[in-house]
């Protein structure tokens, strides 16, 4: 089977580098693709975010599935277009895919259905922001309503922290933003694959959004993860499914625009159980790096169900028992102006160490690779446990020479701590 995968991030290079072991795989062409992702697929000079040319080029070469990577291409419409030609896609159409294209839309179908979430309003003006926000405590939480790759969020501590995010939202003619009360708890990452229909859980992982060691600075789109989350129990998984996830499938299919991809529902565990954050529409990143080093199944054959809407039945996906761990290197100036263009070498000898580095950011530049991103390299190992997981990663990061990247030195520290008591 002749497969295109959209995108060209770290996530892709993950799905092509997991698509690629399938035995059902005749090729895999990636549009736009990058240097890692070249070892694994055939380039496509390809606007992932353009319907007509995707299915265009599907038709084309045969398609047979096409799998979206990023978030922006499902919001364009990519999925309505290839369904409605016949083409079997794997990620959401446009309208269920607002579950994360709008916060307000999710949140408001949350009330709808009785899904333990925060409180919230959805503001549409700047005066009408200021004055919502009056009853709110502190700290706050403010979001745009619309993509923003992972740092559209501020958790404001103070009031002028607050107003100084909606002011900067409302500096953009026609945007809109939605106030949050804050949940207090920790964060867990669950991930179910759905037809619309039937779902089966794929996986949980933790990712660590703040720039800073300790979690501390900026958000940014993800500076490293990994899976399983332990804290996410076998009950609260199943609760998070029963109460959150399996009741966001059934509402949009009794809407008339029923789910189909990868739901990813980020949780806040509260003492009153888990309630969600927000729900991203496809696999997270660098969430996906990991689930993929665990997934012992035939990636392929599982997206290629979903899409056909065969997954009644189905076994849940197996996953080996270890833990994998991810650390983002990222360029200098990230999560503000990234510093691109530096050099990068060492990754082979990462990964004759063990550690598989997907690339996230990077470019050729004749015979050199160097950084054309913020967030750069995606360096991944596996373990019996987070520690062993951990030492693997941060050798894989040791063996990469990359002078204008930094990494948080941390990554996993939740866990570590409470494994060490």
């Amino acid at each position: 089977m002749n497969v295109l995968l959209l995108g060209s991030g770290g996530r892709e290079h993950a799905l092509a580098w997991k698509l690629a072991q399938s035995p059902l795989l005749t090729q895999l062409f990636a549009a736009p693709g990058n240097p890692g992702i070249a070892a694994h697929a055939t380039l496509v000079d390809l606007v992932p975010t353009d319907p007509a040319a995707v299915l265009a080029f599907a038709q084309a070469n045969g398609i047979g599935l096409v799998v979206v990577g990023p978030e922006a291409p499902l919001v364009a419409g990519v999925g309505d277009v290839l369904r409605a030609a016949g083409v079997p896609v794997f990620g959401p159409n446009r309208l269920p895919a607002q579950l994360e294209g709008s916060k307000g839309f999710t949140k408001d179908l949350c009330a709808r259905a009785n899904i333990p979430t925060a409180g919230y309003v959805r503001v549409h003006g700047l005066d009408e922001a200021l004055a919502a926000l009056e009853p709110f405590g502190l700290p706050v939480v403010v979001k745009a309503d619309g993509l923003a790759a992972g740092k559209g969020v501020t958790v404001a501590m103070t009031r002028d922290e607050a107003t100084a995010a909606l002011t900067a939202i409302f500096a953009d003619a026609g945007a809109s933003a939605v106030i949050e009360e804050f949940l207090d708890g920790e964060e867990a990452s669950l991930f179910v694959i759905t037809d619309g229909t039937s779902a089966v859980p794929f996986g949980s992982a933790q990712d660590h959004k703040r720039v800073g060691e300790g979690d501390v600075g900026p958000n940014t789109g993800g500076m490293g993860a990994y899976s399983p989350a332990p804290v996410l129990t076998p009950a609260l998984e199943r609760d998070a499914i029963e109460r959150i996830v399996q009741p966001t499938i059934a509402a949009l299919a009794a809407e008339g625009i029923p789910y189909s991809g990868v739901l990813y529902a980020g949780l806040m565990l509260t003492k009153h159980g888990p309630k969600l954050i927000e729900y991203n529409a496809r696999f997270g990143d660098p969430e996906c790096q990991v689930l993929m080093l665990r997934l012992e199944d035939d990636l392929l054959d599982l997206l290629l169900a979903t899409a056909r809407g065969e997954l009644a039945g189905r076994p849940s996906p197996r996953f080996r028992p270890d833990t994998a761990l991810t650390v983002v290197m990222a360029v200098r100036g990230y999560p503000g102006t990234p510093e691109t263009g530096g050099t990068i070498e060492g990754i082979e000898a990462a990964e004759a160490g063990g550690a598989q580095v997907f690339h996230a950011g990077t470019r050729r530049q004749g015979d050199s690779l160097v950084a054309s991103g913020g967030r750069v390299l995606n360096v991944t190992a596996i373990g019996p446990d987070i520690a062993t997981a951990q030492a693997a990663a941060y050798r894989g990061v040791a063996a990469i020479d990359f002078p204008t990247g930094f990494c948080r030195r941390d990554i996993g520290w939740r866990e570590l701590a409470r494994t060490r008591g």
